[in-house]
């Protein structure tokens, strides 16, 4: 398993690249915002499954799958506080 995460603006993306059964790799992300709510973060998006369970050659490519589409998830208007890619 690969992970990464990032904030954007109020939000923090959590990206993961899974072992698919057999071979290859499985994208998933959770969005949750963790900045202007009360109390513990919110999970705002969650699938863990992306792409229908379409299973990637390596982990790097899930990886990028899964962080891009957190990155759609969050509000148009929100801006990356870290990015390190």
């Amino acid at each position: 398993m690969h992970f990464e995460e990032r904030d954007c603006g109020d939000f923090r993306i959590y990206g993961g690249a899974l072992d698919a059964p057999g071979s290859g790799f499985l994208a998933a992300v959770v969005v949750m915002q963790v900045r202007g709510v009360r109390g513990e973060p919110v999970t705002v998006f969650r699938d863990e499954s992306l792409s229908a369970g379409h299973r990637f050659k390596d982990a790097r490519s899930a990886l990028r799958f899964a962080m891009e589409a957190g990155r759609h998830a969050v509000p148009e208007h929100t801006v990356p506080v870290a990015a390190d890619s």
